[in-house]
């Protein structure tokens, strides 16, 4: 099974009050981060994780072992950029495509305005932005292109939204939690 996830910025503290994270601890979301995603991913299932994984390598080393799945990071601008950080995942890149289920999916740290394949069904997943202005008006900018019949699928998978409780999503819990909001 595969999994989406962005922006867990684990060891960065200011984060907490940034986002409004329910923890009163970076300790705290450390150990909620872990259980919830333990109890959803399985040894055999991988997980996509779109950037802002952590705030320094120790951090990334002393908790990404502890995640179930195999792991691929999509570069964020927070992620540091060495052998030991890249060392934890299966595989770094900028951007990804790939098909889960049969359905092409674009994965980026960033939101995209317009991405390959958009007219053929793609859907694109994306973080960064977390629960921001910028988000706002990304998403105001994907219903302007629906309501032009221009295809726009597109899904932030930040940890902080309600619809991913910083636990790992699949292709279709994403489209389900996203339905209402399309309709």
């Amino acid at each position: 099974m595969d999994y989406y996830i962005s922006d867990l910025h684990l060891g960065h503290a200011n984060v907490i009050r940034w986002d409004k994270r329910p923890f009163d601890s970076i300790g705290e979301m450390h150990r909620e981060i872990i259980r919830r995603w333990n109890r959803t991913v399985t040894p055999k299932d991988t997980v996509w994780l779109l950037g802002d994984v952590a705030w320094n390598t120790k951090t990334a080393q002393e908790i990404l072992p502890q995640l179930r799945g195999t792991k691929h990071l999509i570069l964020g601008n927070h992620d540091k950029q060495s052998e030991e950080f890249f060392s934890l995942f299966s595989s770094v890149r900028e951007l990804a495509v790939l098909k889960d289920q049969g359905q092409q999916v674009i994965l980026c740290h960033y939101p995209i305005a317009h991405w390959q394949n958009q007219y053929r069904n793609a859907v694109h997943l994306y973080g960064h932005v977390h629960n921001t202005q910028d988000d706002a008006a990304f998403l105001h900018y994907g219903a302007y292109c629906r309501s032009m019949g221009i295809p726009f699928e597109a899904y932030n998978v930040g940890c902080m939204l309600p619809y991913m409780d910083y636990t790992p999503r699949t292709l279709a819990q994403i489209r389900e939690a996203n339905r209402t909001e399309r309709t």
